[in-house]
């Protein structure tokens, strides 16, 4: 009965597949962990915090974090010009999840 069941069960229809998606990638889920902890962060702060990303990587990422609507960017009309990205309502009802991952590894990683 239960080989039915998962004949006919499909992922990607799933709200975890959904949040997967939102989320994957090496830098998204250190943008918005940042983000939770600094709160309003400008472009080459995010690009000091996670080391080794390039200028192109970082750019794509904000911009599909912004399309996804878990973060906001606000641009001031100034020269040099100045870009702040924070976490919109919709970011910060996701770093509950984020938090437990955190809590997770604290209490799972091995003693270094």
């Amino acid at each position: 009965m239960i080989r039915k069941y998962i004949e006919n069960a499909n992922f990607e229809d799933t709200g975890f597949h959904y949040t997967l998606s939102l989320i994957s990638g090496k830098h998204k889920m250190v943008i918005l962990y940042c983000l939770m902890e600094f709160q309003v962060v400008r472009f080459n702060e995010l690009k000091r915090y996670l080391k080794n990303v390039s200028d192109k990587t970082l750019s794509l990422n904000l911009k599909e974090l912004e399309a996804d609507r878990l973060i906001l960017r606000k641009e001031y009309p100034q020269i040099p010009p100045k870009v702040e990205y924070s976490l919109s309502d919709r970011g910060k009802s996701l770093m509950a999840v984020l938090d437990q991952l955190c809590v997770w590894g604290e209490e799972n990683r091995p003693d270094v």
